[in-house]
């Protein structure tokens, strides 16, 4: 099951294991510049609203009715990463407009080895992007369907789906169980005039470059209960959209990448200790950014794109995973 609660996606699985769930969010983060540079991590600024699809359907379009899930809102151009927690394993699938973001391949809800398809938790503690190298991606940034941008765009040239695509797996019990006894449990870790139908719904796009890795399943396919898995869309809705339909405002436009790093505030590396990254796309790599697409169309250029100075950076690893927000000074 999948339950909604304090603005986070948490999916249970107590047929499987009682301590099966995990929890994803979505942080709101600085878009980086893409300029070719690669950067670490930005922080996160506090999570995107999410609301029940269904308590909206009326104003929604059928295609997303049918497919039922959550409603989020962001800003064109803005940026997101995917916040992971879980202390049971857990194998998630995460796709952008049905492309997976670590293969660049058509979605399908099974899981796949070779190449690995999937993120392994709590091992992976978050997701900024397309996974376009080893130890590299390219942020997901928020731009509307049908301009060519967005991920779903480039790869299959349709704009249809649009938002975010998740399944996620458990560890089988008796594995689970096994890893228990071995290595003991698992831790650290308003009213508006304007319609729906009036704007394009958004996508996600590839953005600038970050350094990250996403890491590769040490327990192999078979530790993964295929057979209870939970899937769900998340929709999203620029904030025109997000006001005409659920009456709310939308969260403030969040800081330039620039203004935050010229007050000193922290970026953040992440250690993973021996666990080993997966190559990364083809696919995805030869795809055009955000900037290189609007340079190539002759659209305008994105606005703060410059490149600018990080200042130093704090390195977190498994005994500290929290991307604190910068409110927090991380």
């Amino acid at each position: 099951m999948i339950i909604l609660e304090d603005d986070c996606l948490e999916f249970r699985f107590p047929d499987v294991h009682a301590a099966a769930r995990c929890t994803i969010g979505f942080q709101r983060t600085l878009r980086i510049p893409d300029d070719g540079r690669d950067y670490p991590l930005p922080p996160g600024l506090g999570v995107f609203p999410l609301r029940h699809l269904d308590d909206y359907a009326a104003r929604l379009p059928e295609t997303w009715r049918r497919r039922g899930g959550v409603i989020a809102p962001m800003h064109q151009a803005e940026a997101l990463w995917i916040d992971f927690a879980s202390n049971y394993p857990f194998a998630v699938k995460v796709a952008t407009g049905k492309i997976c973001a670590i293969t660049g391949d058509a979605w399908v809800e099974r899981l796949n080895r070779d190449p690995q398809d999937y993120a392994v938790l709590p091992d992976q503690p978050w997701l900024d992007g397309y996974c376009v190298e080893k130890g590299t991606i390219r942020q997901f940034v928020a731009m509307p369907l049908g301009q060519g941008y967005t991920v779903e765009e480039q790869l299959t040239g349709a704009a249809v789906h649009g938002g975010l695509q998740f399944v996620a797996y458990p560890m089988k019990a008796e594995r689970y169980e096994a890893l228990q006894a071995e290595q003991g449990e698992f831790g650290d870790h308003v009213v508006y005039s304007a319609t729906f139908a009036e704007e394009a719904p958004m996508g996600l796009a590839p953005g600038g470059r970050m350094k990250q890795d996403v890491y590769d399943d040490p327990y192999g396919l078979d530790a993964w209960d295929q057979r209870h898995g939970s899937r769900c869309f998340v929709s999203l809705l620029n904030t025109t959209q997000w006001m005409a339909t659920t009456g709310e405002r939308p969260p403030t436009e969040p800081p330039t990448a620039q203004s935050y790093a010229a007050g000193g505030l922290p970026w953040f590396e992440y250690y993973g200790g021996d666990l080993q990254a997966v190559d990364g796309s083809e696919k995805l790599r030869g795809l055009a950014s955000v900037a290189r697409h609007a340079e190539a169309t002759g659209q305008a250029p994105l606005p703060d794109n410059g490149t600018f100075g990080v200042p130093p950076i704090v390195v977190l690893g498994k005994p500290r995973r929290v991307r604190e927000s910068a409110r927090d000074a991380r």
